[in-house]
């Protein structure tokens, strides 16, 4: 499946999950359901994986932890935020870089219209 492919079935499954539970839970509420609802369609998703930064000889395990892996191509980063701030999209693409995934979604779940709260970040895609 492609990285685009990939990012419609995500986003849909945000709506849905946005639809039904509205806004204003934690994190990892959303996280745990976005994962269950992912597997279940047969995605291969791993939860808060830790990815090292690799710095000309030296390997970093201390690097970041990503909320959601799709596939191996796409990095879904969850918020839960009153407002996403200039930060967020930015280290999310910083992610995408370090593993020259090309895809990642910001997903903030504490929007009143989830299409309101989901960002799509591009590395060379």
């Amino acid at each position: 499946m492609t990285e685009n492919e990939l990012a419609r079935i995500i986003v849909n499954v945000a709506f849905n999950i946005h639809s039904k539970l509205g806004p204003g839970l934690l994190e990892s509420v959303y996280e745990e359901i976005m994962y269950h609802e992912l597997t279940k369609q047969g995605l291969f998703v791993e939860r808060q994986k830790s990815l090292p930064v690799i710095w000309d000889t030296l390997k970093l395990d201390i690097g970041f932890r990503t909320d959601l892996i799709v596939d191996q191509k796409v990095i879904v980063e969850l918020k839960s935020v009153e407002k996403v701030i200039a930060v967020h999209p930015k280290q999310l693409l910083t992610y995408l870089k370090i593993t020259n995934y090309k895809l990642g979604l910001l997903i903030n779940f504490n929007e009143a219209f989830i299409k309101n709260g989901i960002t799509r970040i591009v590395n060379n895609l």
